[in-house]
């Protein structure tokens, strides 16, 4: 007879955070292919003067989802790519990945109860992909990036347009060739393994966002 698995109990209520104006909810997802693109949403969200905001330094396990939630409800808008839905061949099965568009989903619900507090933005790669296999976003704007950083950037300013001091999308892209052409290093001195490590977020951050003083100030 086999033991029952024990199932994780309801999500705990956490108290909402206090909305920061401008931090943005990155919901991307974490493997090589996607690393460039990465890097550009990062490199230009800082460009923008907003701080990108990731699940990374979530832990696994009891508790996860409610965090997420908080900080999905901490920041003002959100960035949800889509491009990468695709089936995960890895054993033991083919499966779908779901993150992303369940992220989303948490994201438009906490939108649609508190629409003064927070705004969501779709990203894909290829037009009306999204709407095929989620039809419920047709009322949705989706920023098409085409898989490309330049893309990326170019997506990012439409979506932010509102922003004040917004650069062009060459000086981005400078600003993102100028990271990589870094990153190697920062990954030896951080001793990171992949990109996508909370330490290594951090430091991308912090590096971009001086990146960007630096234009700044000449």
């Amino acid at each position: 007879m086999e033991t029952p698995q024990a199932q994780e109990g309801p999500v705990r209520p956490v108290a909402r955070p206090r909305v920061e104006a401008d931090s943005v909810f990155l919901n991307v997802p974490y493997d090589a292919e996607f690393r460039e693109l990465y890097l550009a949403y990062i490199v230009g969200l800082i460009e923008l003067g907003l701080t990108p905001k990731a699940t990374l330094g979530i832990p696994s396990g009891s508790g996860r989802l409610g965090k997420i939630l908080a900080l999905i409800q901490s920041c003002r808008s959100s960035i949800h790519d889509l491009s990468r839905c695709e089936l995960d061949t890895n054993p033991p099965h083919p499966t779908p990945r779901f993150n992303m568009p369940f992220e989303l989903g948490l994201a438009v619900a906490w939108s649609k109860l508190t629409p003064k507090k927070h705004d969501y933005f779709v990203f894909e790669t290829v037009t009306r992909r999204a709407q095929k296999s989620l039809s419920d976003l047709n009322e949705a704007d989706l920023q098409v990036h085409q898989g490309a950083p330049s893309g990326v950037m170019r997506e990012l300013c439409n979506a932010f347009v509102r922003r004040i001091k917004k650069p062009d999308v060459p000086q981005m892209l400078s600003a993102y060739h100028e990271l990589s052409g870094l990153l190697p290093e920062l990954m030896k001195q951080s001793g990171a393994q992949t990109v996508f490590e909370a330490g290594m977020f951090s430091r991308i951050i912090t590096v971009s966002t001086e990146l960007r003083n630096r234009r700044l100030v000449h």
